[in-house]
Formats: structure tokens, sequence, C-alpha cells
């Protein structure tokens, strides 16, 4: 994926942990076909996210498009981006800078010899928030804009015409004077010094936001970020300028892995794991830009085990998604996703514990708090969320655990907003979506019927190996390899003083390297080689 990387200023971590913080790794596995992103808290999964390397992370992407057609019942119109389905764009997503930026794109696009300079534009004054689609763009128009949603389901990307640039101190926010403190700085004396600071180093016609970890941070810190910002806005505007036609895109957000770090890189962060060279590399290289001196917190994964199986992370992939969520005690949650919301039912099961009804009702709604704080985050659920906990009669226990899932929300990065129980015991949870939920299928497929209903004897899957070994050996040439094989099979191959796996490398050759997997069913294998490609030897016949 390529990056667009520039220097973020300094990050000094100056931080006396006095009690224990909770301890955030990431682990990034590398795959030829798709990339794999899993973050932990004390080592409970809590993010994950999986995407082809053929697909990008398109959210902050900005493209010079084209209006295709105007929707003046939804007071919205549809933008040609080059993307598989037209994205919409809404009259209230224009932004208050709309039409500074679309005289200015004007003035750059109708002169291809000389680029118009960034200093003479000027910032005009916005329409009114009840405008209509209609008067404010015209069919056909060149516009720029900048993409907030992944396409969901049949819906294209969703577009705005507020741009922004997103570092790790600040935001840049073109054709706006505006500055603005996030509201989790607290202290009155550091919002003013941040704001007077940064009024003092902005550039002209650029409007910015601090963010919460800018707080305490020296003006040459902010300084070399800003002035980096304001380069990726006018390089933006540069490629927009030479572009020939619209769709084009002028400006490529950075990659998934890259923008976690930029959101989420702060003092608890103990390590970053990665199991390929290149993507260590630009980790490496992009944790050197934000943070000098914390380089040696991104460590290169080298052992034999799939890195995801080293760090626990395959076992919590497959019993976290699906239906059916256990928790703890014998409860569980049950999700179920519609294209309207997700609906999340609690159930006790068959928690036996002494102590009244309404205790025990307590006890098991707040452990479903939790983890319900982790599912969303960890399936990236957003839209609207209806939850049915279990009924309590005394108004204390409502208000104790609406207050504990929020005090769970907070370190949810997705905008969101939780109302107290209803009448009928439901909680509504609404959650900023970006991209689609993500929904692994943890049922697997019986690996050696294929779906027929009968299955061959499985007391000869180590012949069905053994075959496939020699026919690799002996008929492909091939003396190096890897085969992956479910944990169960592996202790089965490796058990005894002359175990199998012994007798296999005494007559195929010491090449050959056998490794469990526990992403694996239970009958499977995948055999890679030298290089990490894998070798395709299934065959939907085989005799086991």
């Amino acid at each position: 994926m390529p990056l667009n990387i520039a220097p973020q200023g300094l990050f000094l971590v100056l931080i006396t942990l006095s009690e224990k913080e909770m301890i955030c790794e990431l682990t990034v596995n590398t795959q030829p076909d798709c990339i794999q992103i899993a973050i932990t808290e004390d080592r409970n999964l809590v993010e994950y996210q999986k995407e082809s390397q053929e697909m990008t992370f398109s959210v902050g992407n900005i493209y010079l498009g084209r209006v295709k057609k105007l929707m003046p019942g939804l007071n919205a119109c549809f933008v040609d981006i080059g993307s598989e389905k037209e994205a919409f764009l809404h009259y209230q997503d224009l932004g208050p800078q709309f039409n500074s930026i679309q005289k200015y794109l004007k003035q750059v696009r109708s002169n291809r010899k000389k680029f118009y300079p960034l200093s003479k534009a000027q910032i005009l004054s916005p329409d009114g928030k009840e405008g209509n689609i209609s008067t404010a763009v015209e069919q056909g128009q060149e516009i720029l804009v900048q993409i907030t949603k992944e396409p969901i389901s049949t819906k294209g990307p969703r577009l705005t015409s507020d741009i922004s640039f997103a570092g790790r101190f600040l935001v840049l926010i073109p054709f706006t004077d505006k500055v603005s403190v996030s509201s989790k700085i607290k202290s009155p004396k550091e919002r003013a010094r941040l704001k007077q600071l940064v009024h003092s180093i902005k550039p002209k016609n650029c409007g910015v936001i601090i963010r919460t970890v800018a707080e305490k941070k020296r003006v040459a810190e902010l300084d070399n970020e800003l002035s980096a910002l304001y380069q990726r806005w006018e390089d933006t505007l540069r490629v927009a300028w030479k572009a020939n036609k619209p769709p084009a895109l002028v400006f490529e957000e950075t990659s998934r892995t890259i923008a976690i770090l930029r959101d989420m890189l702060n003092p608890l962060y103990e390590s970053i794991h990665v199991n390929d060279e290149k993507t260590f590399n630009e980790i490496r290289d992009y944790v050197s830009l934000i943070a000098p001196g914390r380089t040696d917190i991104v460590k290169m994964y080298k052992g034999e085990l799939p890195i995801f199986d080293h760090f626990g992370i395959t076992k919590q992939i497959k019993s976290s998604f699906g239906r059916v969520v256990s928790y703890k005690n014998g409860a569980y949650l049950i999700i179920e996703h519609t294209e309207a919301l997700h609906v999340v039912d609690v159930n006790s099961g068959h928690r036996l514990k002494a102590g009244s009804q309404e205790e025990n009702a307590l006890e098991v709604n707040l452990g479903a708090a939790d983890e319900l704080a982790r599912q969303l985050r960890l399936r990236d659920m957003g839209g609207i969320i209806v939850v049915d906990f279990i009924d309590m009669a005394l108004a204390e226990d409502r208000q104790k655990l609406y207050e504990r899932m929020c005090q769970n929300m907070e370190r949810d990065r997705a905008k969101h907003k939780i109302l107290p129980l209803s009448k009928f015991g439901l909680m509504q949870i609404t959650r900023q979506r970006v991209r689609p939920v993500i929904d692994i299928p943890v049922d697997e497929s019986c690996p050696t019927c294929f779906g027929k209903g009968t299955i061959g004897p499985s007391i000869l899957f180590t012949d069905t190996l053994e075959n496939k070994i020699s026919y690799l050996v002996n008929k492909m040439g091939i003396k190096r390899f890897i085969m992956h094989v479910h944990p169960y099979v592996y202790a089965y191959i490796n058990s005894g003083v002359l175990s199998l796996k012994t007798k296999w490398r005494l007559k195929y050759g010491t090449g050959i390297k056998i490794i469990p997997d526990q992403s694996l069913s239970f009958l499977t294998y995948s055999i890679k080689g030298s290089d990490g490609q894998e070798i395709d030897m299934k065959e939907e016949r085989e005799l086991i």
C-alpha cells in the first residue's frame, strides 16, 4: 500500500507511571492476499481489521470529482469519483468552506500553464444551512471532495466538501480562520495557551483543530506538524491542477496500519509486532517520525508459528465472532445484524450463583456491558445498536448499568451516543459507521466431505499428507516447503520417539517443516513454498 508520510514533529514521552497501566499491543499479520491488524489491551483483543491487499482503505482520500446527477428530493447529488458506485454528497456536507474551495479550484483549473498561488485565495461567506443543492452545484461541475464513509452494502461512498488533513497533534481545515481545542483538554490555562500558540503559527486562510494529544506540547512540535499538513494541502491542489479531467485521486490517505498508529500511539503502547519486512520498515520509519526514540517498540516477528497463533489472537477471533458470544459464568450475548440496525440480547444462560434475582441480574448485565463495549470496537459495529438487558427492578441498578456502559465506551475512538435504559429494559446506542461491520464466520465447513455428508476414514489422513509430500519432492522437485496442519494433527504427527515427522524428514529430506496452525479446520492442511506463496495441492476427492 502506498504511504504518504510527512514529518509529524517530536513525540516526547515524559510520563511516570505511578500505578499499573493498561498494556496496549498492535500485531500486524501480512499475508500475500490480505493484511490483518489486531489491537490488544492487557492481551485481550479489542480491535481487529482485515483487508485484501488489492483493496485500499479509502476514508480520507480526496478526489477531483464531477457532479453526475442532482437529487433535489434528497437535497443531495451523486458524484463520479471513479468508484464502482457513484458517491453520495448531501447539501449539509458541502461545509462552510465550499464556496471558497470551489472558487479557488476554478481559478487553479482555468490556467493549466501556471499554478494560481494559494496565498491569493479568498475566504468567501458560506451559504445558509437550509439551502438547496440545485443552487449550490450544477450537473457536470468539477468538485473537490473527501470520502467520509466506505461503500456499505448497496450504498456508494459518502462524501464531504469540508476538506481536512489529520495529523497526530492537529487537524488542518483549509479556508477558515477558526482555531478549536479538543473538549478533552480540561485545563482553561492550557486551552488558552494552545489556542494562542496555534493562532501565531497557523498559515493564512487555514483553520486548525487542536487534538487531545497536543496537550503540553511545545511550539516547535506543533509548528513542524502544521507545516507538514499545509504542504499536504498545497500538494493536493497541485495534483488537482495537473489532473487532465475528473475523476482523479488527488490525495491518498495513509495505510490502515499507519492511520491507526497516528490516532492511537501513546505511552501505553508496549510493542508493535510485524511479520513482514516491508511493513516492518514502513511502520518503523513512521514511528521514528512521530515518536523519536521509541522505534524499539516496533519488533520483527520471525517465529515458525503463525504470528496470530503465537500471540493467542487466532483463538480470540474464533471465540469472539459469531452469533453467540460467551463472556463469564455461563452468560452470553446473542448478536444479530440487520440492514437497519444491530440487536443484542443478554442471557444469563446456565449461570447458578447464590444471591437474589436482582443481584444476579445486575452482575450479568454489568458483565454484558463490559463485553458489549469490546464487541462494538472489535466488529466495528455502527449505526443503531439496540440491547435487551435482563430486567432490573431498582432504578439505582439501571443507573449503575448506564454509567458502566458509558465508562466502557470512553476508550472507543468512534463517535457514539448512549441512552439510559427505557421502560422495556432496552438500551439504545448510536455509533459512527464509516465502513461495513466486520462479520467473520467461525463455523467451519466439513473438511473431508465438502458438504456431501459422508467422509472417508480419517485414520488415512496422514497417508494423504505423505502422498502430497512425496509428490512435491519426487515429482515437482520442491525440496523445501512448510506444511501447516491443525494443532491436534500436529501433535499426532510429532508424537513418539520415532515420530511421523522424523520419518518423513529422513525419507524426503530436512527441508520439510510442519507447523501447527489454529486457523485451519481439523482435517485440513496448507502448503507454502520457501517464498511464502501457497502451493495448491487440495483435491475434492482426496482419499482420507
